[in-house]
């Protein structure tokens, strides 16, 4: 029996072909249209649905890269199952370069949204009806907010979830943050619905870090050779095994002031060890910034200026702390190889 077309907001996909769909969101003050943009390759054997959608967002422009040049692979001809590719889900925020929508709102706090509700939630209604509910698997691509930048890592919850456990594993990043569901979330409302679901954090917010680019794009085909959507590539080298966290805490400024950093994002640091140190711009008033508790620097602030109690360094927790720092160097090495090739 020949494979049905796959369907998206009125489109129909043959099997072994692919559309580029604009998804009618919403009007601007001028009502000139905004479109959510999305791209679906659609196989001609059957299989997962994988969500891949990046800027949720709208200024976590790594996502962005990362599904274009996913795009663009020569393995997509060999497609098993449906890939629905979304750059850019907050086209307001990506517009303006800013997190949130016109209304202030995170488009991440409105799911599951709804049709006569705010901004916020009715366009993650929209996106939900239209799209999220098509898919079987998601992975959201995200970076650290603006002036802050994450090491790559997952986040996934994973407790009896042994589809997402599996997933996460399968990235390819080394760290996995064994993170809980925020409400109004992608996730938690995925999670909501049994669809296995992941959370990539890498680099920061308006910038191309392809430190953070490269691994993403590597990680998501990780994910579809593990779900059967990719032949497997036997040739290619395995990551170091992640590392899961119990648990994470942010070391945060004792007084405002300018930031001198010393910790680097992945260093692995001991409670009380000093990640930097603020002071008034004269020196006169200086406070170090202290570790509280062992493990790695997943994320950290990139901006020198500080006010009292703003979070300047993550730091994730481990059982097996050297293990996730090996992961970590691992990881560094395999990257600054790729990179000389």
């Amino acid at each position: 029996m020949a494979r049905a077309p796959f369907e998206l907001a009125g489109t129909r996909i043959p099997p072994g072909s692919r559309a580029q769909i604009d998804v009618p969101v919403a009007k601007l003050y001028t009502h000139a249209p905004l479109h959510i943009p999305v791209e679906v390759v659609h196989g001609r054997q059957p299989g997962p649905v994988l969500l891949v959608c990046g800027a949720i967002h709208g200024d976590e422009l790594n996502g962005v890269e990362i599904v274009r040049r996913m795009l663009r692979l020569a393995s997509l001809s060999r497609l098993r199952g449906t890939l629905i590719a979304v750059p850019i889900v907050n086209v307001f925020g990506f517009v303006q370069q800013t997190r949130y929508l016109p209304d202030r709102r995170d488009l991440n706090r409105c799911f599951p949204g709804s049709e006569i509700g705010s901004l916020g939630s009715r366009i993650a209604a929209l996106f939900r009806e239209q799209i999220v509910d098509l898919a079987t698997h998601i992975v959201d691509l995200h970076t650290g907010a603006i002036h802050r930048t994450n090491l790559p890592q997952v986040r996934a919850q994973m407790k009896d979830r042994p589809a997402t456990q599996a997933m996460a594993e399968a990235f390819g990043v080394p760290v996995i943050l064994n993170a809980e569901l925020r409400e109004g979330s992608l996730r938690e409302y995925a999670q909501s619905r049994n669809v296995p679901v992941l959370t990539y954090e890498a680099g920061e917010a308006l910038r191309f870090d392809e430190w953070a680019i490269a691994p993403g794009v590597r990680g998501v085909q990780r994910v579809m050779r593990l779900l059967g959507m990719l032949p497997t590539d036997r040739r290619r080298h395995k990551p170091a095994v992640a590392e899961v966290a119990n648990g994470s805490s942010w070391a945060r400024s004792p007084i405002d002031g300018i930031l001198r950093p010393r910790a680097r994002l992945g260093a692995r640091v001991a409670r009380g060890d000093i990640l930097g140190r603020v002071a008034d711009p004269f020196g006169n008033a200086e406070q170090e910034v202290l570790a509280n508790a062992d493990g790695i620097v997943i994320g950290m602030s990139n901006l020198p200026l500080a006010n009292e109690g703003e979070a300047l360094f993550h730091v994730a927790r481990f059982d097996e702390i050297e293990e996730a720092e090996n992961a970590v160097e691992t990881f560094h090495s395999d990257f600054e190889t790729r990179q000389e090739l």
